[in-house]
């Protein structure tokens, strides 16, 4: 976490959490989410619109990655000063880039350690890592699948509907937050 980040948080101790704002898609890009995409309905939701704006300012992106984190249960987080920014994620915390060579990184350019691979009933492929659980990148499904294929990474089966509770993570704070 960025240094000023942390002395903010110290100077405002009591700034109320966000909720909804910004989010997380299953290609590791950040959208910012206004009050009128929020109401079009939820981020994962296939609404034209609800997913809000692509962030595309480099810096930005940056000081969100870095500042980028988990609470005690599960929720996502960017903490953007004294605020806590939940995330809502399209599918979950970390977005996997596997190279040719089977290194992988994370959305935010971070190299991890596979540990790991699975796949739910829609086809989707996913990683354990060192640094979490995460979907692979729809654009490195095929060099992941040569891994597998080559018997270099294992494969295993799992249901969509345990991922996030095996792995504890919450994909809507928002959600959790208005029940």
């Amino acid at each position: 976490m960025d240094d000023i980040v942390k002395q903010a948080m110290a100077k405002w101790p009591n700034v109320p959490h966000c909720y909804g704002w910004l989010g997380l898609d299953a290609r590791g890009n950040w959208y910012m989410r206004d009050e009128h995409s929020q109401a079009l309905g939820g981020f994962a939701s296939a609404i034209p619109g609800a997913k809000g704006s692509l962030l595309q300012h480099e810096k930005l992106i940056e000081f969100i990655q870095r500042n980028y984190a988990v609470d005690d249960v599960g929720q996502w987080y960017f903490q953007n000063g004294p605020q806590r920014v939940y995330v809502e994620l399209e599918a979950t915390p970390w977005v996997w880039r596997v190279s040719d060579d089977l290194c992988i990184t994370a959305h935010d350019g971070t190299l991890v350690q596979w540990q790991c691979s699975l796949v739910d009933q829609r086809g989707w492929l996913y990683c354990e890592t060192s640094r979490g659980f995460g979907l692979v990148h729809t654009q490195d499904v095929a060099t992941a699948s040569d891994a597998i294929e080559a018997g270099l990474w294992t494969l295993v089966a799992i249901d969509l509907l345990q991922l996030p509770q095996r792995y504890g993570y919450i994909t809507s704070p928002q959600l959790r937050q208005e029940k």
